[in-house]
C-alpha cells in the first residue's frame, strides 16, 4: 500500500515493535510523542491514518488527535492505549476525533484489519474531495465562460478584479485564498440581468437609468443567489453578496449576518478591488487611486491598500502585435474593445482569449463581421 501511517507513543520499544508487526503489510512511520508527529504531519503528511497513545506526557492523545483534526482532517485517527478508560474513549468519540478505540494488547491481526477499514475510509475522502473539487472547478468555469461571452465587459473586469485579489492574498499569506480568488472571478456574475450596453456606459463613467442603475445595485444580490446552492461555495456566496460595503459596515454587521473572519475579510479584498479598478479605468494612475482611497479611513481595510500599493502592472511581460481574428490564439489578452461591425461589443479590452471566445469571434465574422485588425498582447515564453 502507497498510503502512509504515523505511530505515536511516548515509548520507543512500543513504536519499534509496532514497526515491526506492520512493516511487511503497510508503510509505517513512528513518533516520540505528540509535538514530534504534529511535527512530522506537517513535515512529511499527508498520512492515510494516525495510530497515537492515550497516555503522554505534555499533550495527551485526545489533544493530540483534536490538533491533528485541524490540521489535517482527512487524516483517520486511531487511539490505542493500555488505558481501558471508558469516558476517555466516549469523549474521543463525541467530539470525533477518533475512527476507532483499541486497547493494549492488541492482536497485530486486529489491528492490521482497522488499518485496513481506515486506509479505506481515507480513500473514500479523498476520492470524495477529489471529485468535489473537479465538480466544482468545473462550474466555476463554466460560469465565467457564459460570462464572458455574454457580457465581455464584466468579464475583463472580473479578470482584472481577481489580479488584484490574487495579489493581495500573496501579499497577505492568506489561508483558503482560493475561496476570494473564486469570489473575485465570479464578483460581475449577477450582471447578467443588465443589458450589455448599460454596463459599457457604466464602466466609461456614464449616467444609467433609475431602472438600470436598480438592477446594477442588485447585482451582489443576484451573484449570491446564484452560488449559493452550489456546494463549498456558501462563503463566496457570501463575500459576492458583502463586496460593496465599507470595512466599518462590514465589522458592524458581521455578527447579524453571521459573517466570520474569512469571509469578512474576502468581501474587503474585493471592495478594494473593484474601487481600485473603477478609478484606474475612469482615469487615474495607480497611485493616484490609492491615495483617494487612503482617505476614506471607514471605507477599506488597511492591509488591503498596504497589500496593493506593491501591485505591479506587468507591461514588458508581453508582446503587443496586430493580429486578424482568424490569427487569434488561447492566451492572448486583447488589447482594445473588438467590436462585430454592427457596434456590437464581443471582447472587453484586457480579456483573454479563450476557445470558447475564439469559436464566438467566429460565428460573428461569418455573419456579420469583426472590425479588424485587433492588437493583442501576446505573453512571452
Amino acid at each position: 500500500m502507497d498510503e502512509k501511517i504515523l505511530c505515536v507513543d511516548d515509548e520507543l520499544n512500543i513504536l519499534l515493535a509496532l514497526q515491526r508487526q506492520l512493516r511487511k503489510q503497510f508503510h509505517i512511520e513512528c513518533a516520540l510523542g505528540a509535538d514530534k508527529a504534529l511535527a512530522a504531519v506537517e513535515r512529511d503528511g499527508p498520512f492515510a491514518a494516525v495510530v497515537s497513545d492515550l497516555q503522554m506526557p505534555g499533550m495527551n492523545g485526545l489533544e493530540f488527535l483534536a490538533k491533528l483534526k485541524e490540521r489535517s482532517p482527512e487524516t483517520v485517527r486511531i487511539m490505542l492505549t493500555g488505558h481501558a478508560d471508558l469516558e476517555a474513549a466516549i469523549a474521543a468519540v463525541n467530539q470525533g476525533n477518533i475512527f476507532r478505540f483499541l486497547t493494549k494488547p492488541c492482536s497485530t491481526e486486529d489491528l492490521a484489519r482497522t488499518l485496513e477499514a481506515a486506509i479505506e475510509q481515507y480513500r473514500l475522502v479523498t476520492a470524495e474531495r477529489d471529485l468535489l473539487e473537479k465538480t466544482l472547478h468545473g462550474s466555476v468555469k463554466v460560469l465565467t465562460e457564459v460570462l464572458s461571452l455574454v457580457h465581455p465587459a464584466a468579464f475583463s473586469r472580473a479578470s482584472r478584479i481577481h489580479r488584484y485579489v490574487r495579489h493581495m492574498a500573496l501579499e497577505m499569506k492568506l489561508p483558503n485564498a482560493w475561496q476570494v480568488e473564486v469570489a473575485a472571478m465570479l464578483s460581475q456574475i449577477g450582471c447578467i440581468t443588465l443589458e450589455p450596453e448599460a454596463l459599457d456606459r457604466l464602466y466609461v463613467g456614464e449616467e444609467l437609468s433609475d431602472g438600470e442603475q436598480k438592477m446594477f445595485s442588485a447585482h451582489p444580490e443576484v451573484g449570491r443567489d446564484l452560488l449559493a446552492n452550489v456546494p463549498r461555495l456558501g462563503p463566496v456566496a457570501q463575500m459576492i453578496e458583502r463586496q460593496t460595503m465599507g470595512y466599518a459596515e462590514q465589522l458592524k454587521t458581521a455578527d447579524e449576518d453571521k459573517c466570520g473572519e474569512v469571509i469578512i475579510k474576502g468581501a474587503q479584498m474585493l471592495h478594494a478591488a473593484i474601487d481600485l479598478d473603477r478609478l484606474v479605468t475612469r482615469g487615474r494612475s495607480h497611485e493616484e487611486a490609492l491615495a483617494r482611497m487612503r482617505l476614506d479611513i471607514d471605507e477599506y481595510w488597511p492591509a488591503c491598500i498596504d497589500a496593493l500599493a506593491t501591485f505591479k502592472l506587468t507591461e514588458g511581460e508581453a508582446d503587443i502585435r496586430i493580429v486578424k481574428a482568424a490569427e487569434l490564439f488561447s492566451t492572448m489578452v486583447v488589447d482594445q474593445d473588438v467590436r462585430a461591425r454592427n457596434g456590437l461589443l464581443l471582447l472587453s479590452k484586457g480579456q483573454e482569449v479563450t476557445p470558447s471566445v475564439m469559436g464566438r469571434l467566429k460565428a460573428f465574422a461569418l455573419k456579420i463581421g469583426i472590425t479588424e485588425p485587433i492588437r493583442v498582447l501576446v505573453p512571452r515564453v
